[in-house]
């Protein structure tokens, strides 16, 4: 007994000690440490997981470790510029999370001067949580104040030893470190070398590890073009002479129908297929969508399968059936890469290649990438004629030119026409997209979009006799604006929908019109739509027995967009018309349309819808997966079953996620190491052989 109180004296003197002489070094790791739990607690909701926290202290140790090998008195500026890094990295995480869900690469914030009006579009949701991180290095710096102002600085440099101290800090946060691993499952292990999950790694190994493995991931190809080439290139020919490749050649009885004819992509800047459902005072918030929906064959369960490159990433998958980049936007990363494109394949063909896009051709790197792709030429910003110098101007009502990041919707469309005209004279085929732009985010040009009453009367009988009132409640939210901006860019569609039924060109042309993806609204602003309380003012509680559910499924499910095939031919009408309600994906487009423009591109990675009907699935590029019968949500390995008593066998998980991983890795091995030209002709040489591996 008498040896334990000496043991536990000789702890709690240790302890005083160890605290009286590293109080600026505790300080670092008590501020790190605040600031990392809070970034997971405000954008993941997982601030108190035990082995995350482990991890991060592993982390905060080891950096600050040494600080130990720099004289007491320059040991402030060395903890201080790693506590900056901390804070730079959460604030810049924690506004990239509030716009895309996800965490930040390397790899696409290289990319931020090629995203300048995206970039504003984030800084436009800036709130103070976003940056309550930067208060951390200024309480350090008064703590270093204090201690400076003491004779703490001069103290420590008499008595400590700091070559020691910075070896035994680095032991427990290598300790620390190995116990992060150790406790890895394999599933952890394989998500974090593949990195494509980014939230499960957060939620599994905290931000400053996930940042850590991002950097290594994106210096590594930029270091060595050819590492992991060998393993990718066995990926990329074991995939694609799998006999389930065969399901590419079938014929059904769209084969063939369009060939000869002319395409044209209208690419509808975030529109959501959820808005042709809504009407305020009986009227429809995009009346000319539901229209063309009604003429054309409406795809009415499409999803687009975007990452950080949003619009972007839209455009390449759509085009190439292949996946957004792991890390980085292959816009702005992989754009030179050899891709087997939409465009590529009908310019064999003789047809003519363009785009058409209201903004600067910098943007997203397009100038650069658009020509790799496949397009001949590119009519852009400078093509068209409009006021850009008031285009800041979210209050000018006279200048409808300019809305939101370019020349608006309406003369976009009205310019184009003449355009097109001509492009129709002068080619005997041609394929084309047409980007819009007025309804990017933000929804804040309200003064430009026209009129349009969001307001709700309801039947108020609190007072024992009832009497009519109405309530604007969505004039001043986000969800509100954004139906606002909808509504505009739907009237910009319907005069161009005028404008081609009026031309006498276009009989032989087939429109192609797709949302490009969800607009980031969140699930609480969404949630306004179903559960605002028009009494109290606010949105409904769970519990209240009118309370409709919308949870993170329903969510995830409410970002489809439309896609809508439509052309004014007499005979192609008859064919292209009505509900198809195939769950289908951004990637299915080429394999869909390729069937019937008699164009094949084997890198395909998607479907034809008409083939695979109700067996098709959707991935997206954080590994979640759609079927008509489940929802998947990859970081938390739950399901949401969407068919009312379907029976889901105990392997149907298994196989998706299976055929999810495998994808996505031979998606992600194509763009970095350019597969398709380093190693598509291996690959047609072991097809030639008949060689199945």
């Amino acid at each position: 007994m008498k040896k334990v109180k000496i043991g536990l004296r000789k702890l709690r003197r240790n302890i005083i000690e160890y605290i009286a002489t590293n109080r600026l070094f505790i300080s670092y790791v008590i501020l790190s440490i605040i600031g990392l739990v809070l970034l997971r607690g405000l954008t993941v909701n997982n601030a108190n997981n035990l082995a995350t926290f482990i991890s991060d202290l592993a982390f905060v140790l080891l950096f600050g470790a040494f600080g130990y090998i720099v004289k007491p008195k320059n040991r402030f500026r060395y903890l201080l510029i790693v506590l900056i890094v901390f804070t730079l990295m959460e604030v810049i995480n924690s506004i990239y999370y509030t716009f895309y869900y996800n965490f930040a690469s390397f790899g696409e914030l290289t990319a931020v001067g090629q995203t300048e009006a995206v970039t504003e579009t984030i800084l436009d949701k800036l709130n103070v949580l976003h940056i309550i991180y930067i208060i951390f290095p200024i309480i350090f710096y008064f703590v270093h104040i204090k201690l400076n102002n003491s004779s703490y600085y001069d103290f420590i440099s008499a008595v400590e030893k700091g070559k020691k101290m910075c070896m035994q800090t680095l032991l427990v946060g290598c300790i620390l470190l190995a116990y992060t691993l150790v406790m890895a499952s394999g599933t952890d292990y394989s998500r974090l070398t593949k990195q494509w999950n980014r939230v499960y790694i957060v939620n599994r190994f905290g931000i400053v590890l996930y940042q850590c493995n991002d950097l290594i991931q994106t210096l590594t190809p930029k270091i060595s073009a050819l590492f992991g080439y060998e393993e990718a290139q066995q990926l990329f020919i074991k995939y694609f002479t799998s006999p389930e490749r065969d399901e590419y050649q079938q014929k059904n009885k769209y084969t063939n129908i369009l060939e000869g004819k002319n395409i044209i992509f209208v690419h509808m800047e975030g529109m959501e297929t959820f808005l042709m459902d809504l009407k305020f005072n009986n009227k429809e918030i995009v009346p000319n969508l539901n229209k063309l929906a009604n003429e054309g064959m409406f795809f009415s369960n499409f999803y687009p399968q975007v990452s950080s490159g949003t619009s972007s990433d839209t455009e390449f998958t759509l085009l190439t059936s292949l996946m957004p980049a792991a890390s980085g936007i292959v816009f702005t990363s992989y754009g030179d890469r050899d891709y087997v494109t939409l465009a590529k394949l009908l310019k064999a063909k003789g047809y003519y290649t363009f785009s058409m896009h209201g903004n600067y051709s910098s943007m997203w790197n397009r100038y650069n990438v658009h020509p790799n792709l496949g397009y001949q030429d590119m009519y852009f910003e400078d093509k068209f004629t409009y006021n850009r110098d008031k285009c800041d101007d979210k209050n000018d009502a006279t200048n409808l030119e300019c809305i939101n990041l370019g020349i608006s919707d309406k003369l976009f469309f009205k310019e184009a026409m003449p355009m097109l005209e001509k492009i129709e004279q002068d080619n005997k085929n041609y394929m084309g997209t047409v980007i819009t732009l007025s309804n990017h985010a933000a929804f804040e040009y309200l003064n430009k979009y026209g009129e349009f009453d969001l307001s709700t009367t309801y039947q108020d009988c609190t007072s024992g006799s009832c009497e009519s009132v109405t309530t604007n409640y969505l004039q001043n939210s986000e969800v509100g604006h954004y139906m606002l901006s909808a509504h505009y860019a739907d009237e910009a569609l319907g005069e161009f929908l005028g404008y081609i039924k009026d031309s006498d060109y276009f009989n032989d042309t087939v429109f192609v019109f797709y949302g490009d993806h969800d607009v980031k609204l969140s699930r609480s602003e969404k949630n306004y739509l179903y559960n605002y309380d028009y009494k109290t003012g606010e949105v409904k509680e769970e519990d209240d027995p009118t309370y409709q559910e919308y949870d993170y499924y329903d969510h995830e499910l409410n970002k489809k967009t439309p896609l809508i095939i439509w052309t004014k031919n007499k005979e192609l009408k008859k064919t292209f018309k009505g509900e198809v309600n195939y769950v289908m994906g951004m990637y299915d487009v080429l394999p869909t349309l390729g069937n019937m423009l008699n164009i094949h591109n084997e890198y395909a990675l998607g479907h034809d819808v008409f083939n695979i009907k109700n067996d098709n699935y959707v991935i997206f590029p954080n590994g979640n997966i759609l079927t008509n019968l489940i929802y998947y949500n990859n970081s938390s390995g739950q399901y949401k079953v969407l068919k009312d008593g379907a029976e889901i066998a105990s392997d149907y998980i298994p196989n998706l996620t299976q055929k999810s991983e495998a994808l996505l890795e031979v998606s992600n091995a194509i763009v970095v190491h350019d597969l398709i030209k380093e190693a598509g002709d291996t690959l047609q040489a072991i097809k030639g052989n008949g060689v199945n591996d």
